[in-house]
């Protein structure tokens, strides 16, 4: 885990990323200058935290947002939703702890044993406990 690349805005988590080795995390540069990063110019979840002068959609008072990556992805939802409830910090050290019990952020491409739910409450439950 590299726990200074954090939570992306989306509520992906970057830390735990193994898609990009030259990905510095999306919070880094206060997400405004990522000229290195490929998808910080179409990204709607950047683009929107932005317009709305907030730090991430977990900050967002809207409910079941469907931009960008929550229109397809639970995992984005789920990732928010558990930072806006026990705080980025606690998110953090539970997917910490969960690599640690082997439990894989990305197994094949972007799948891992977070993707595999289709119920937020669920998967929340699991990031929690770290057990199905």
């Amino acid at each position: 885990m590299k726990r200074e690349l954090g939570i992306a805005r989306c509520g992906l988590a970057c830390c735990l990323c193994s898609e990009n080795d030259k990905c510095r995390g999306c919070g880094q540069d206060g997400f405004l200058a990522l000229d290195w990063c490929k998808d910080a110019a179409w990204c709607q979840n950047r683009s929107c935290c932005i317009g709305r002068g907030i730090a991430a959609c977990r900050d967002c008072t809207e409910k079941d947002c469907r931009k960008g990556v929550f229109s397809d992805k639970i995992k984005a939802r789920a990732f928010t939703e558990y930072a806006r409830r026990y705080g980025t910090e606690a998110l953090l050290d539970r997917l910490e702890a969960n690599e640690r019990a082997c439990i894989v952020y990305h197994r094949e491409g972007i799948i891992g044993d977070y993707d595999d739910f289709d119920d937020m409450e669920e998967l929340i439950r699991f990031i929690r406990t770290g057990k199905r």
